[in-house]
């Protein structure tokens, strides 16, 4: 696992999101502007914390697989479901 590579390429993925860019929310009766929610991820030594989630650690198949898109450049796979657009 190369830490240094997945902070990097995190750090590009968040500006391909739109990283402190705002977006237009219309309400009725008008319109306002807000920022994305950024789901926070956290490195730890035995694993990873997506969000609020549980403690994923670096063995388990979808950690190593998640960890890999990182890598490799890409949002993990398994946020498309929830996030389509990216995050």
């Amino acid at each position: 696992i190369d830490l240094d590579l997945i902070l990097e390429n995190v750090k590009d993925l968040n500006l391909l999101a739109g990283e402190g860019t705002c977006q237009m929310e219309h309400r009725p009766g008008g319109a306002r502007l807000r920022q994305a929610e950024p789901l926070s991820l956290t490195l730890y030594q035995n694993g990873i914390v997506m969000g609020d989630g549980a403690l994923q650690p670096y063995e388990h198949p979808a950690t190593q697989q998640c960890l890999q898109d990182l890598m490799d450049g890409y949002f993990p796979s398994e946020l498309q479901m929830h996030y389509p657009d990216g995050i």
